[in-house]
């Protein structure tokens, strides 16, 4: 299944633990979209220095992908200002606009600002929760849950996907993506929400071979210490 045809609202909103591959996913979608038509990045991750989508900002730009994200971020400044350019993206004429948002409740703060214009395009809008069961504070249903209820109340916007992108790094398997299914059908039916898709490499989606919609992407954001000279 293709990235148009699992996520077809305007607005996508993608919200996730550090190391749950939420970056590598917005990065994915920015780029199948960008040849659709005009396509906004915005970079809204307030928690998290390192991995984000704005290091990757030259080359979206060079994609014709225009790319957002809060002032003084990829510095040493403690805390980055949102710029007020972000809230133009609620009036633009883009076709698609992926936030990259911080996943636990002190970055969906900053999902909470945007919350009027949020609400007004609730109908052309996805909010998905991006899970790695490999990492320590989403190994568990009862963790997944905890967190997904700690970001709704805090950004005051319902969670109505959630994305299994069980993985550790180039060492996954499929078994491990399979696993992961089982655990987020869990929080999905506990949490009432209907929308659940599996994300991967190629070779795990296709050994995998779940039931649900399938996203395969590559991985983008490898550390220099993982690329092979």
């Amino acid at each position: 299944m293709t990235s148009e045809m699992i996520f077809d609202k305007k607005y996508i909103v993608l919200i996730g633990n550090y190391g749950s591959g939420k970056t590598e996913i917005a990065i994915h979608l920015a780029k199948a979209f960008s040849g659709t038509g005009k396509t906004t990045l915005v970079d809204l991750d307030i928690v998290n220095p390192y991995f984000r989508s704005g290091e990757k900002a030259n080359e979206l730009q060079a994609a014709g992908i225009r790319v957002l994200m809060p002032t003084f971020a990829l510095t040493t400044v403690d805390i980055p200002a949102l710029p007020a350019e972000i809230q133009s993206v609620f009036e633009s004429d883009a076709e698609r606009v992926i936030f990259d948002v911080g996943g636990d409740d002190t970055g969906a703060a900053a999902l909470g600002r945007y919350f009027p214009s949020f609400a007004a395009n609730q109908d052309q809008l996805t909010i998905a929760m991006v899970v790695n069961c490999m990492r320590p504070l989403t190994g568990t249903p009862e963790d997944i849950i905890d967190l997904a209820l700690r970001i709704q109340n805090r950004g005051r916007l319902p969670i109505n996907m959630i994305i299994n992108n069980t993985n550790l790094a180039d060492r996954t398997t499929p078994e491990m993506l399979i696993n992961g299914a089982e655990t987020v059908r869990q929080c999905a039916e506990k949490l009432g929400i209907e929308k659940l898709i599996h994300a991967g490499t190629e070779k795990v989606i296709a050994e995998a071979a779940l039931p649900e919609p399938m996203l395969r992407i590559r991985r983008e954001m490898v550390p220099e210490w993982m690329v092979e000279e």
